[in-house]
Parts: C-alpha cells; sequence; structure tokens
C-alpha cells in the first residue's frame, strides 16, 4: 500500500549534521536550507555524547544535485563540525508519532486489536480515549497511522526523523532489540 505521504517520503534526501549546542545554530541552519527554497519536511535535533555537540537529521525535499549544494553550504557555517547526506547509505532512521483516539465501548476493543497488531504501545486511556505511541521508521508509521484512521484521531504529535549511519565494520550479528553487551533494551 502506497499513500501520497509514502510516495512523497521516497523524493525526500536524509541529511545529519553535528553541530555546536550554541544558540542560534537551528536558526542558522534552517534558514540557510530556506533561503535555497527547500522546504523542511522534518527537523529533529538532540544531544551527541560529547558535550556541547548536537546532532542534527533533516529531511528536506530536494533532488540529489541540490542536496549536494546544501551540503556544501551548511559545512561553511563555522558552526556546523560534521555534515553527511544519509539518503543512500545504509541507516537506521526512526519517527514518533503519539496519537490521541477517541473510542466508546464499541471502538475501544477493536482499537486496542488494531494498535497491539500494528505494534503500537497504548500510553494512557479513559473511557473516551486512547493516547497510543507509535514508533519506527517513517513508512511503518504512516501505514499505522493510515489503519488508526478508521478510528477517530483527535490529535495527532510527530517527532521528526532521527538518524543515524549504521557501523562500517558491521561485527557478528545480534538478534534484534540487544544491546552490544547481551542485554534487552
Amino acid at each position: 500500500m502506497t499513500t501520497p505521504e509514502i510516495a512523497r517520503a521516497q523524493r525526500l534526501r536524509v541529511l545529519t549534521a553535528v553541530v555546536e549546542d550554541h544558540p542560534g545554530v537551528l536558526s542558522r541552519v534552517s534558514g540557510m536550507i530556506r533561503r535555497r527554497g527547500f522546504n523542511i519536511h522534518g527537523l529533529s535535533v538532540g544531544p551527541t555524547g560529547v558535550p556541547g555537540r548536537s546532532r542534527m537529521t533533516l529531511t528536506v525535499d530536494a533532488g540529489h544535485a541540490e542536496v549536494d549544494q546544501v551540503e556544501k553550504q551548511l559545512d561553511r557555517l563555522i558552526e556546523v563540525l560534521e555534515i553527511e547526506d544519509l539518503t543512500e547509505t545504509p541507516r537506521i532512521n526512526r519517527e514518533l508519532a503519539l496519537v490521541k483516539l477517541a473510542v466508546d465501548e464499541e471502538s475501544r476493543s477493536r482499537a486496542l486489536t488494531e494498535i497491539d497488531r500494528l505494534g503500537g504501545r497504548v500510553l494512557d486511556e479513559d473511557r473516551e480515549q486512547l493516547i497510543v505511541e507509535l514508533s519506527g521508521e517513517f513508512e511503518r508509521v504512516e501505514i499505522a497511522l493510515e489503519a488508526l484512521r478508521s478510528f477517530r484521531i483527535v490529535d495527532l504529535a510527530r517527532s521528526g526523523p532521527v538518524a543515524i549511519s549504521k557501523s562500517r565494520d558491521r561485527g557478528p550479528a545480534r538478534a534484534p532489540g540487544t544491546q552490544a553487551g547481551g542485554g534487552a533494551w
């Protein structure tokens, strides 16, 4: 099943930048992209494991050559320490969606069954609503949201993407959901 959102996502480019964690950096980076005429489809920023540095993940609607120009311009900003186009690179990317569904006695059990089938998690509930967490790759979140539209979505909050390139030296394979030390997440 291809929704319009998934079709649009196939044109999107995923950039990641490690930047100095200073006031105004987000504004300068997003302003530079805006001035080039690109729409920022998603943006996430958070600290890295190194004090004073943050990782920005941007999803922009642009072609490869256009993004190459954006990369070069962002690389000129003194606060940008690293920039990488992850679109065609093996990567791990995730998005989080919080969904508030209106339910009644009749639709509650159907909604709970559907949420479970989709791998969602109920975070809060009362007689008239469920608040659900969905997370995964963009396409998975889109498919889950499409399925939940058969219920009444009262509110929706999405995180935007976070992404990181996969390890070049993959090492021994581990079972999904386990840490390098063998413990579960």
